[in-house]
């Protein structure tokens, strides 16, 4: 069968996103289909076997209540996307549709699931986790045992890309939600799995880019997502 799979529309680097499914889509088991707040309706989500929530700008704070500046606020938000990409995100769990979020996507479930994010990560922080220029950064992560992230990457340890100011706030993390993955350099979380899977689709997010990756076809934590997300579509369809 050939899979639909709808991705969020990121003004930046959204080629990555594209190239990251090529041998899929050339291979004919894969069909993207670019979902956009301008354009995309409902039709199209039903249309999906799965989608992923893309990186990009800030979360609008009146979503989630919170400080109206602080340091690294960008010039807009885009808040008509923020609630496009929440209404993916309550018809894929509704529909029990995998999905996978990719940094601002798992600030988005954290949100959405009623979570707070902490707005910027400090100084010291964000020399580790912050874009520098066009470069991303790069830093170690600890999987937590028996999470369905240490299943997907078979590691207990490993080092990923950043490039994001901003986190979830475990001390006020969102329902039903578990965090299954942490950053070693300052304790932020990493990734992000639903507690209690029960009746739920495959839903995984994580803070770093695998799209992106240096040599992502032999990393365990861009190719076992991605085969494995593949692989719940199929299942799940």
């Amino acid at each position: 069968m050939k899979i639909r799979l709808g991705i969020s529309f990121s003004s930046t680097n959204f080629q990555n996103y594209r190239k990251w499914f090529d041998p899929e889509v050339h291979a004919g088991k894969v069909e993207l289909l670019e979902l956009n707040a301008d354009s995309s309706t409902l039709s199209d989500f039903e249309s999906c076997d799965a989608f992923v929530l893309s990186g990009g700008c800030d979360i609008d704070t009146e979503l989630y209540q919170g400080e109206v500046n602080y340091p690294h606020k960008p010039e807009e938000f885009e808040t008509e996307r923020d609630h496009f990409e929440a209404s993916i995100y309550l018809f894929a769990k509704e529909h029990q549709k995998p999905l996978l979020g990719i940094c601002r996507g798992m600030q988005l479930v954290q949100i959405v699931e009623g979570g707070k994010l902490i707005q910027d990560l400090g100084e010291e922080a964000n020399l580790i986790h912050k874009k520098a220029g066009n470069t991303d950064r790069k830093h170690s992560i600890h999987i937590s045992d028996g999470s369905l992230l240490a299943s997907i990457s078979q590691q207990s340890s490993g080092e990923v890309n950043s490039a994001h100011h901003q986190a979830v706030d475990p001390t006020q993390l969102g329902k039903n939600l578990l965090i299954s993955a942490w950053s070693t350099d300052n304790h932020s979380p990493e990734a992000l799995e639903y507690q209690n899977k029960e009746n739920l689709a495959f839903m995984l997010c994580v803070q770093w880019h695998p799209e992106r990756m240096e040599e992502k076809e032999k990393s365990p934590f861009s190719e076992n997502i991605k085969q494995t997300f593949l692989a719940a579509i199929i299942h799940s369809s």
